[in-house]
């Protein structure tokens, strides 16, 4: 995790799987479905697709320090296949900041899974209270979204 300006942090975590990497870019652009194997996602939905950029929202909620805490982003991604990223903004939501990137590639030993964030909470937001939660999720995606890979692999050999 990189603290920037402002109250801004930046977090990125890898994996690597021993998966084609086209099962785990078919789970990442599997936008409706998102919220079904990535933890603390309560809902992913589609709103618009124009060509390789796609518009999708999103509302995460998770409980911290016996508190709730839900968010939502109105996000533009724009789908990079031949490079294997998916990178993102958000149009509209709860943060000041919320982009980043998934990047999904190989090399001989196996795929590589990246997961960039850089999130800045409005103002009021105790974006320090939070930083220790968002590490932790963001390992617990790139689990899920591991998982749900592994599975429709294994369905597909079946």
């Amino acid at each position: 995790m990189e603290r920037l300006e402002q109250g801004a942090r930046r977090l990125a975590v890898q994996l690597r799987l021993p998966l084609d990497p086209q099962w785990i870019w078919a789970v990442l652009t599997d936008y409706n479905n998102l919220n079904r194997y990535i933890p603390n996602l309560s809902s992913s939905r589609q709103l618009w697709r124009r060509g390789n950029r796609v518009g999708l929202e999103q509302v995460g909620s998770q409980q911290f320090c016996g508190l709730s805490f839900s968010a939502r982003v109105e996000l533009e991604l724009e789908e990079d296949p031949e490079r294997g990223e998916l990178r993102f903004s958000m149009l509209s939501g709860d943060f000041r900041r919320f982009e980043g990137l998934w990047r999904v590639d190989c090399d001989a030993m196996s795929t590589r899974l990246l997961y960039s964030l850089t999130v800045q909470g409005k103002p009021g937001m105790p974006i320090g209270l939070i930083e220790q939660r968002l590490q932790q999720d963001l390992a617990s995606n790139l689990r899920g979204v591991q998982q749900e890979a592994s599975q429709r692999a294994g369905t597909a050999a079946a």
